[in-house]
Order: C-alpha cells, then structure tokens, then sequence
C-alpha cells in the first residue's frame, strides 16, 4: 500500500501513539464505569478517542490522492526549543527548583516567561502585543484559579509578597 499524504499519514500514526499511550496510562488508575467513573475514566476514553481519529488520519493518508504527495518538511528546531523551553521554564518559575536553590516566583510571573519566551518561536515579535497578551493571559489564569475556583498557587515570589 503507498501513502499518498506523508503529512496526513504520519500526522496520524502522532496521534494513534500518543493516544494509545494515554490509554495504557490511564489503564493503570481505577477505570470505574459510566456511572461511577474513576480517576482513570476520562483519560481512558480520551486516549481511545484520540486514537481512532489518528487512525482515521492515518486512512486519509492512505487513500486520499494528493497532488504533490504532501512530503514532510524540515524539522522546525527554533520552534520545538522555544516551546518546550517555555514550557519548561513556566514549570520552573511557578513551582521553584529547591535541588539547584531556584525559588518559585509565582503564577504571574511564569505566565510572563512562558509567554515571552513562546512567542520567540514565531517570525515576528512585537513586545507590545506579547505584554498585552500576557497581561490578559495572567489576569485570565487570576481569576480562573485563584478567585473562582480558589486555588491555592503562589500567585507572587515570596520576596515581594513576604
């Protein structure tokens, strides 16, 4: 059989594994029943889900006659590092690394930094919007988690808060 769609084929053949993994995961927590569903339930049936659909990619990309054959491009190395960085340093900044002496700074601040440092991995940069999306952004989280749903997450560093 000849994929005919690299992009649709392998798109889907991320998402089948990445859903099957989640699937396995979950297996692993007590699944429960529709009725009294578990701590393993939703993951369980979303990484099933998740899984169907990349296979369904996966037919699309078999079946699907493409002009140019959709080849898979060069990987995009600036974006993956500013993205999983930013990730990285958002986990750093809220929670603190204790093992290198790295205080947590606090939700507001890990929002800037994963903001900031996201938007690096675009063609374009301007600092005004990527401020004023961050300030949306942590008054948004804000209000999400520490006023509604009350939260306890250190919103500042504890050098400013004391």
């Amino acid at each position: 059989m000849k994929i005919k769609s690299q992009k649709d084929f392998f798109s889907g053949v991320m998402f089948a594994v990445v859903g099957l993994a989640f699937a396995w995961g979950a297996s692993t927590y007590n699944v429960g029943n529709g009725a009294r569903m578990g701590p393993g339930y939703f993951p369980l049936m979303l990484g099933i889900v998740m899984a169907i659909i990349g296979l369904g990619i996966m037919f699309t990309g078999l079946s699907v006659e493409t002009d140019s054959g959709d080849k898979i491009g060069k990987w995009a190395w600036k974006q993956i590092f500013f993205i999983i960085g930013a990730n990285l340093a958002f986990g750093i900044l809220l929670g603190g690394l204790p093992s290198i002496g790295v205080p947590a700074m606090g939700m507001i601040i890990a929002i800037y930094a994963l903001v900031i440092l996201s938007s690096l991995a675009g063609n374009e940069f301007d600092l005004k919007k990527v401020l004023v999306l961050a300030t949306v952004l942590a008054i948004g989280s804000y209000v999400a988690f520490i006023w509604a749903l009350k939260l306890q997450i250190q919103v500042w560093p504890t050098f400013i808060t004391g």
